[in-house]
């Protein structure tokens, strides 16, 4: 472990004196832990571990302040990983990411939570304070045309799914278009790998690799190397939000219940009646031998949200070229229409986001067993309460909070129509054969119950 003063890198390098004592008081008040939990895991970054409550055990010790100086700011930082530093020196990603959290954490709770201008109880509230997120952490781009693509996919995935990605992310970066994942290793690393070669090749030097993620997961899923531009979302709807106003096309890859939450999330939205016309180019991929994992999802998908859910993607096996293709295809249908709504390409303000997206899911035992998992319900709705209960078991998986749960009440339980109640179960039990619960060798209890 290491102990350093650490001075700001791409974010809080210039300063007024009246800002710098902003952030000392407010990473010193109620805002420390969360920085120090949030920090511990950029430190972390190549870790093999996605049980966040094992990782803040390990560095236990660990701790950070913010020092004030005349100039701005300094972090010092108390038996951090060793794995940061190189030759005494902090990797300059690693330092990058730390003050990213610092300036997210800090604005959000000073700027959004504490201003009365945001009303975080109604939608355009909601909304704009994910826009001036965003901004704040420079994450929008004007004056650029519709090319990021949002990868998801899950962290625990076999070595042929993770060369696959990248092997995605090289043909998209040979057509220009920029990627952003949830930041963290597997799925959300591969593209982001691919798309820099592809970025090199084209002698591309302003490529954008961002990340989004939020204070409940990043310790589980700490932000990979490859990442320049990373974002902390206040909460995971926040994050959801976050990746649908910015992102012109999205690809999936094979994962676990995380992806099954994003996937979810983007029905919820597509399935609306008042979103029906937005082109929102939408791609399941990945190598050959991933042909069931897609089968099985689509049964899932079709079973519980019926044959008219298939009209909103396409499925494209073992090939990344036509993937990239299409993907781009999807991006010049996305340029036409943002242009003929007089919408921005660097955010989509057209797109209908119901409230019950955008209000935190808390997955408590009660919550958990309240979801309404029925098709009496439009299927937008049945697709926000399915993407909550996928929420609640990524939760009891990796999160510290949701671990506890468990431990503390058993397993969380979940009661639905018999149908819908037996396509889920089929669905996490095939994740859990395939080890996509956690990452290969880690040993999985379910920490859910399926009610019927």
């Amino acid at each position: 472990m290491v102990d350093a003063l650490i001075a700001p890198e791409g974010s809080l390098e210039v300063l007024s004196q009246h800002e710098v004592v902003r952030l000392r008081d407010t990473s010193l008040g109620g805002l420390h832990e969360l920085l120090r939990r949030c920090a511990l895991a950029v430190l972390n970054s190549g870790s093999v571990e996605d049980d966040s409550r094992q990782v803040m055990e390990r560095y236990r010790n660990f701790d950070i302040q913010v020092v004030q100086q005349e100039r701005g700011i300094k972090l010092e930082l108390r038996n951090a990983p060793a794995a940061a530093f190189v030759d005494g020196q902090m990797i300059r990603g690693i330092r990058e990411h730390l003050f990213a959290v610092l300036r997210d954490l800090v604005y959000v709770h000073n700027e959004i939570r504490l201003h009365p201008r945001f009303d975080l109880m109604a939608p355009g509230g909601i909304t704009d304070a994910v826009f001036h997120t965003l901004r704040n952490a420079r994450a929008l781009f004007p004056g650029q045309p519709p090319n990021l693509v949002v990868c998801w996919g899950g962290h625990s995935i076999s070595r042929l799914e993770y060369e696959y990605a990248k092997r995605v992310g090289y043909e998209l970066g040979l057509r220009g278009m920029d990627i952003c994942t949830g930041c963290g290793p597997g799925a959300m690393k591969g593209p982001m790998k691919g798309a820099a070669v592809g970025h090199a090749k084209q002698h591309r030097s302003s490529g954008r690799y961002v990340g989004i993620s939020e204070p409940g997961i990043i310790a589980a899923e700490p932000p990979n190397p490859i990442v320049n531009h990373l974002v902390i979302m206040p909460d995971m709807e926040k994050r959801l939000e976050a990746f649908v106003r910015i992102g012109h096309g999205f690809v999936v890859f094979p994962g676990g219940v995380g992806t099954m939450e994003e996937l979810l999330y983007l029905f919820a939205i597509l399935l609306h009646e008042e979103n029906a016309e937005i082109p929102f180019p939408l791609i399941l991929t990945g190598p050959v031998e991933s042909a069931d994992y897609f089968r099985r999802l689509e049964d899932f998908l079709t079973n519980t949200l019926g044959s008219a859910v298939s009209r909103r993607y396409q499925v494209i096996l073992d090939d990344p070229v036509a993937v990239a293709r299409a993907m781009r295809r999807g991006m010049e249908e996305v340029r036409r229409f943002r242009i003929a709504r007089s919408d921005a390409f660097y955010f989509n303000w057209v797109l209908r986001i119901a409230p019950t997206l955008q209000t935190p899911f808390v997955p408590t035992h009660a919550n958990m067993a309240g979801l309404s998992l029925h098709r009496d319900q439009p299927l937008h709705d049945l697709a926000a309460n399915l993407r909550a209960a996928f929420s609640g078991i990524v939760s009891g998986n990796v999160k510290e909070s949701g671990i506890q749960a468990i431990e503390a009440h058993g397993p969380f339980q979940m009661r639905g129509a018999a149908d819908v109640m037996r396509s889920l179960d089929n669905l996490l039990d095939s994740f859990v054969r395939e080890q996509r619960m956690r990452l290969p060798g880690r040993s999985y209890t379910p920490c859910y119950e399926i009610v019927v």
